[in-house]
Order: C-alpha cells, then structure tokens, then sequence
C-alpha cells in the first residue's frame, strides 16, 4: 500500500512540475533572432553617435576655448585680450583649471 501512495505521490509530484515549466517554454518561439525587447529610438541617437564635432572635447583637467583643450599655462588671445590657463585656487574636484586675464 505504502508502494502505490509513494507512486502515486511521485507520479503527481512530476506531473505538476511539466505543467509548471509548459508555460516557460511556449514563450522560446524566437530564440533564433536574439531580440528580447524593442526599443524605439528616434533618428537623431543614429546621426549623432560618431563624429559630434559641434561639442567641446571632453578633458577632465584643461580649458576649453573655442572647441579646443589647452593644458594650464596654454596662453590664447581672444578679441585683443589675453588669457591664460591657470589653476582656481578655489575649486575643488575634476577640472580646477579657469581661464585668467593677463595683466599687459
């Protein structure tokens, strides 16, 4: 009797396990393409991704000055006035270059 109630019990133990795992497989229908989710992405992420020549380079400790990176002491005349790249004393963190005026 023993015998019969343990089949019995494993027999539906298995049965309840292919029922469980049916619903986890009737969504394999496109594992051949790879795409799980879809994302629309308007025309400007693909337009812009290589060559983006209208922003400042990136520099994390430099001055910027029309488009282009200068090390500290760089030395840039800009509409007759002078400017030099020099450390902000005050400034605390990644980019503590500034530009300073020249005293002629």
């Amino acid at each position: 009797m023993k015998n019969v109630l343990m089949n019995n019990l494993l027999m539906a133990l298995l049965a309840g396990c292919a029922l469980l795992a049916v619903p986890a497989m009737a969504n394999r229908s496109n594992i051949g393409n790879g795409a799980d989710v879809v994302v629309p992405l308007p025309p400007q992420i693909w337009e812009n991704s290589g060559n983006n020549n209208n922003s400042a380079p990136t520099c994390h400790n430099c001055c910027i000055y029309n488009n282009q990176s200068y090390s500290e002491g760089a030395v840039v005349t800009a509409d007759s006035v002078v400017l030099q790249c020099s450390r902000d004393p005050n400034v605390v963190g990644t980019n503590e270059l500034k530009w300073e005026v020249l005293k002629k």
